[in-house]
């Protein structure tokens, strides 16, 4: 099965929780009015756009089918795909890799959303385009974490530097870009504790983890991946603002959207907090961490 087929197949919830709605509001009301335009604010929150997103693109919705005076509400759906697509594409959905030495990613998130699985298949989707990569282990809160990073790492065929469980996480992510360095890898992926954001202290390891690669090599990291879990609906963007604010997301890894009829929230996310979605999970396979394209998304969304 192509890609484009296991993104349509892993929106299947959110496409039965969302798009399906709006057919059936399309069937029955026929006719674009107000009523059609209230109901379909309704279902858009339902569907964890949240209600900022959702008034923004009712609003679109309706500025656009006036400019090109349409009356028939079986032409809303087209034009909601264009809205989506021009919400979700932020120009910046692409990893921002450093030329001529090596990218480092720190990658973030709370416990439970996927982010070891995560970091394994980054690391090999990075190793499938010929990169050389050196993944991180400071998550040391947990043994498991550092044996389930050194399985995905055996898994990828990727180095993993690791210290033992309780080091500072701080000193591992400096070995760490040593190693990269001296290894001359292309890319450097380092994991960091599932924290609670709520957690002060935890958001302040994080900065400091931050704070002693810039010393060790200044601009890094290049990127500050946020993994989400697409079935936490609207605690997804609540999770993103407070890493945002704390340490400057640079990008979003949405996990497990094959699981979730709340697919809606990436809208709320893109566009409330203009982060873009560089990566999407749809399955459990190493190959199934993807680049995020906005038109391909909201085209796999509408899809019948």
């Amino acid at each position: 099965m192509g890609f484009f087929n296991r993104l349509k197949e892993s929106l299947t919830k959110t496409r039965q929780g969302f798009v399906e709605k709006i057919d059936n509001l399309v069937h029955r009301h026929k006719a674009i009015n107000e009523d059609l335009f209230e109901e379909l604010e309704e279902l858009l929150i339902q569907a964890d756009v949240g209600v900022n997103t959702a008034l923004e693109l009712v609003e679109g919705v309706r500025r656009a089918a006036k400019e090109r005076r349409l009356e028939d509400a079986g032409q809303i759906n087209e034009i909601l795909k264009e809205q989506i697509s021009g919400m979700l594409d932020k120009g910046t959905s692409s990893i921002n890799y450093r030329a001529g030495s090596t990218t480092v990613i720190v990658v973030v998130g709370v416990n439970g959303v996927g982010k070891t699985t995560t970091i394994g298949k980054l690391a090999y989707l990075c190793k499938s385009e010929g990169k050389k990569v050196i993944m991180g282990a400071a998550d040391t809160f947990r043994a498991a974490a550092i044996d389930q990073l050194e399985v995905w790492g055996n898994r990828a065929g990727v180095e993993l530097i690791k210290h033992q469980e309780g080091a500072d996480p701080a000193a591992v992510a400096f070995d760490s870009l040593q190693a990269a360095k001296a290894r001359r890898a292309d890319v450097l992926i380092i994991d960091t504790a599932g924290r609670l954001h709520t957690k002060s202290n935890l958001m302040e390891e994080l900065k400091k983890i931050n704070r002693v690669l810039d010393r060790e090599m200044p601009g890094v990291p290049d990127e500050v991946m946020l993994v989400l879990d697409a079935t936490t609906g609207q605690n997804a963007v609540n999770q993103a603002k407070q890493f945002s604010e704390a340490v400057g997301i640079t990008g979003i890894a949405l996990t497990k959207l094959d699981g979730s009829a709340r697919g809606g929230v990436v809208i709320a996310i893109c566009q409330e907090l203009n982060i873009p979605v560089k990566l999407i999970g749809i399955g459990e396979d190493i190959e199934d961490l993807r680049p995020f394209d906005a038109g391909e998304f909201a085209e796999a969304l509408f899809s019948s």
